[in-house]
């Protein structure tokens, strides 16, 4: 393969290590994001249904107080690998798990790969609150913060996806995000990619199906770290 000039953003994507190290445990957007030229919505509801549809969600789960979890599983074997092997062709399917301050809380794995042209990166991100109102509160704001997308139907308590598609240098990024809530549990998706030869980027229907699919996986993990009765 020969050697291509790569954005600087997305230079810094390929060393996740130094990137993700000056976060920490953050859970953002993607790590050395640039601001987005534009929103793209995963799903056709509406930013206005997905608010009623988490309102609806959360009146219908958990008590405010319950706590279903006390622990954040291992990130790094919350999506199967061949999951991993679909999403990001040539990563390394056992995942780098990034340093938090606290792993019972806050726990993040990622695994990215350029192979050919095409790259790829996916982070799956888990948070343990106090409570399950302190989980939902939290998700609220995320939302409101990644505005343009829409609920994901039958996945967790709550759950919405949002598509962006950003460019520098003419070279396209589209990033997906999805979160859900699961009780007092947050699980964060981050799954983007690029091609540097095209100079363009997948489609928003790939990256958002393939943002829910890991999701789906992570939110299934959440079960090993279940609080006792």
């Amino acid at each position: 393969m020969r050697s291509l000039p790569l954005p600087l953003a997305l230079t810094a994507r390929i060393s996740p290590v130094a990137v993700l190290a000056c976060v920490g445990w953050a859970l953002t957007s993607g790590p050395a994001a640039p601001a987005a030229a534009g929103h793209e919505a995963g799903q056709k509801t509406s930013p206005q249904s997905s608010s009623s549809s988490s309102s609806s969600s959360s009146s219908s789960g958990p008590s405010s107080g319950a706590k279903a979890y006390s622990a954040a599983p291992s990130p790094c074997t919350s999506v199967p690998a061949a999951t991993v092997k679909s999403l990001v062709p040539g990563a390394k399917t056992a995942g780098k798990e990034i340093p938090s301050t606290d792993t019972t809380l806050r726990r993040t794995c990622s695994w990215n790969a350029l192979q050919g042209y095409s790259y790829r990166w996916l982070d799956v991100s888990f948070e343990i609150g106090e409570s399950a109102q302190e989980a939902q509160q939290e998700y609220e704001q995320r939302v409101k913060e990644k505005s343009g997308g829409g609920a994901v139907p039958g996945l967790g308590d709550s759950a919405y996806s949002v598509v962006n598609l950003t460019t520098e240098d003419k070279q396209q990024t589209r990033e997906g995000v999805v979160m859900v809530r699961v009780s007092n549990a947050l699980v964060i998706v981050t799954y983007n990619g690029s091609d540097f030869d095209t100079k363009k980027a997948p489609g928003t229907d790939e990256i958002n199906k393939g943002a829910i699919q890991a999701a789906r996986a992570a939110a299934g993990a959440l079960g090993s770290g279940q609080a006792q009765s």
